[in-house]
């Protein structure tokens, strides 16, 4: 499939999506069970963690964040089996996304899925080896690795005759 088609593809896919509501200047909320360390620049924290940012809320079974870019620029890994994002945008429409690992960067207004990654969105789904995701413009870049290919199913909408 070349990359143009692809590209007119993912725009399809969000062309009903509309733009998230502006979490980015809200606090990011961490709890777990445990704080494991906290130590130079990373903390660590285990079993049952749950990032909340506004409307992103991110459930994973491990956390690790680096903090050595400075204040605003933290990375926030995150492992599980699988780790959950959802996102509710401003049109009450919500995404979601699963992946063994995920990286999220407030500051890129990046999330990267690692791992058997899949993103949903309006009734349509992205599967890949690895997905990177805009979460403030919804850009989905998808790629696979020699076992798998990038899948994605578009679902259309409903006829809405009276």
């Amino acid at each position: 499939m070349n990359n143009k088609f692809l590209y007119a593809l993912l725009a399809l896919m969000l062309q009903s999506a509309a733009i998230a509501a502006p979490d980015f200047a809200k606090q990011i909320e961490i709890s777990a069970d445990n704080l494991l360390s906290q130590k130079g620049n990373v903390a660590t924290y285990s079993e049952n963690v749950i990032i909340t940012q506004g409307a992103i809320r991110i459930h994973a079974d491990a956390l690790e964040i680096d903090i050595s870019a400075g204040k605003g620029k933290e990375v926030y890994t995150v492992s599980g089996s699988p780790v959950k994002y959802s996102q509710q945008l401003e049109d009450g429409k919500v995404v979601n996304a699963f992946a063994s690992e995920m990286r999220y960067e407030p500051a890129n207004r990046t999330l990267m899925l690692n791992g058997d990654a899949e993103l949903a969105q309006s009734g349509s789904v992205v599967k890949a080896s690895a997905i990177k995701y805009n979460v403030e413009t919804q850009e989905i870049n998808a790629v696979s690795d020699s076992s798998r290919r990038v899948t994605t199913i578009i679902t259309p909408e409903e006829d809405k005759q009276p």
